[in-house]
């Protein structure tokens, strides 16, 4: 899948919900349950960053509920896109974007989210064919005004920003007219995941679903 897929793929699925919850899951039992607290609550698109030793069962495991889109985040090596597409990932995510993980990627047909934070790096990814990209660390970088400024010249360019997103923020960012989604751990508290607390996370991920309306989504 070349990269302008890739975006054209992505842009479909994400402009479905206001918000994609990026996890860190450390034991997949909770796999199903906490994919099925987030879809009721509206959120059917989630990450999993690579980052733990249950990331592929889980994608696995949450690849298998109807209606749900897992990606794998935090890919960083050509070996995990296969990893991934493997697990069930429909798409990847990177933090940044390297020759070597593009290639993989395209070669392994995973539509891909490349990170860029500079606008040379955005230049770079549009000129490769890649329309949707990741603003990651947002916030660290100069939040939602720092994007802002980088879409005036950049206006071919749409954003799903990430880190340091928040339900207080992520209205800001939702508001630029070059951001599709946003990123965000917030929607999942890591406590009510270890009490199974679902309708605690069915309820975060319904209020976060109800910024694609003030969005105008």
């Amino acid at each position: 899948m070349n990269p302008g897929q890739s975006s054209t793929f992505l842009l479909q699925t994400c402009k479905e919900v206001p918000v994609i919850p990026v996890l860190e899951v450390t034991d997949d039992a909770v796999a199903e349950p906490l994919a099925a607290a987030l879809i009721e609550g509206g959120l059917h698109v989630i990450e999993i960053t690579l980052r733990t030793s249950a990331a592929l069962q889980t994608i696995e495991k949450m690849a298998r509920l109807p209606g749900c889109v897992v990606g794998a985040g935090s890919i960083l090596k050509p070996g995990q896109a296969a990893a991934a597409k493997s697990a069930g990932a429909e798409f990847g995510v990177s933090p940044g974007s390297s020759d070597s993980v593009v290639r993989a990627c395209r070669d392994e047909g995973l539509p891909l989210l490349p990170g860029a934070v500079t606008a040379s790096e955005i230049m770079s990814l549009l000129d490769q064919g890649f329309s949707f990209l990741k603003f990651f660390p947002a916030e660290a970088a100069g939040g939602y005004r720092a994007l802002k400024a980088l879409s005036g010249p950049l206006p071919q360019a749409r954003f799903c920003p990430t880190g340091g997103i928040n339900l207080g923020n992520a209205r800001q960012y939702l508001a630029l007219d070059c951001v599709v989604c946003v990123g965000g751990s917030w929607v999942v508290p890591g406590e009510a995941v270890r009490a199974g607390n679902w309708k605690e996370i069915r309820r975060w991920a319904a209020e976060a679903y109800t910024l694609n309306a003030e969005s105008g989504g």
